[in-house]
């Protein structure tokens, strides 16, 4: 595949960058650091191990001007777009939120507002060309309002009601449109947080996003746990849901 990666410098989005890269599908690297770009390009090139240049292209998710243009750059540079991955977004806890308006509201906006902006250049992109993938990581945080993340979960309900309505309106247009839904994941992200005994791994994540890349699967929990723990967590009732902190 001809791919465009958004947050593929670290954590989930890097993995998933590494597996792509050493199969042969061709890479170009979106973000807003040109140094923690250069560093995974070359790391890229070196596992693909078949010369092929993987080029990189600066896009701040908080910055709506350049998206047209990062993929524009990216279609040019790639010859064709078969797939756009979304990793990148913002994380803080609850408690910094609640104790940072700016911040909240930051947070909200780009893990929303601008995510979706993003994925809307990608949809007209990809569909312009006949069709394509576009996967975006949201987060089971979205599957229900909850204490620790009242709103880190309110954004990611947004943009998952929106990948929902997206996969609904436009594949059998040909775009494929797949939302990742991770659980707690061991990276730099969550560093400081306390992992759960069902924390997952990166790479294992990455593995299984892939997979449902390649076979268009609209919804994926990674790790697996969660579909179900998301289950449970969406039949409590109200009454259940005041008195858990989880």
């Amino acid at each position: 595949m001809h791919v465009a990666i958004l947050g593929a410098t670290k954590g989930m989005g890097r993995s998933l960058a590494r597996l792509m890269a050493a199969r042969g599908d061709r890479l170009v690297l979106l973000g807003r650091n040109p140094d923690e770009l250069e560093r995974s390009a070359r790391d890229l090139e070196a596992r693909a191990g078949d010369e092929r240049e993987v080029q990189t292209v600066a896009c701040d998710l908080a910055d709506p001007s350049g998206f047209g243009p990062a993929l524009d750059a990216a279609e040019a540079a790639l010859g064709k777009l078969d797939c756009v991955v979304v990793t990148a977004g913002l994380f803080a806890t609850q408690d910094q939120l609640e104790a940072d308006t700016e911040l909240a509201l930051k947070l909200v906006t780009v893990d929303f507002a601008n995510t979706v902006g993003f994925c809307e250049h990608a949809r007209v992109k990809l569909l312009a060309s006949g069709g394509g993938k576009l996967c975006v990581f949201s987060s089971v945080a979205g599957d229900r309002g909850r204490k620790p993340v009242v709103i880190y979960g309110a954004a990611k309900a947004g943009l998952s009601a929106y990948l929902e309505g997206l996969d609904h309106k436009y594949r059998a247009e040909g775009l494929e449109t797949i939302c990742v839904k991770p659980g707690f994941v061991k990276t730099g992200m969550t560093a400081n947080l306390k992992p759960p005994p069902f924390a997952g791994e990166a790479d294992a994540v990455a593995a299984r996003v892939l997979g449902a890349i390649d076979r268009g699967k609209p919804v994926v929990y990674a790790p697996w746990i969660w579909r179900y723990i998301m289950l449970v967590i969406r039949s409590l009732p109200r009454f259940v849901m005041r008195r858990i902190g989880f």
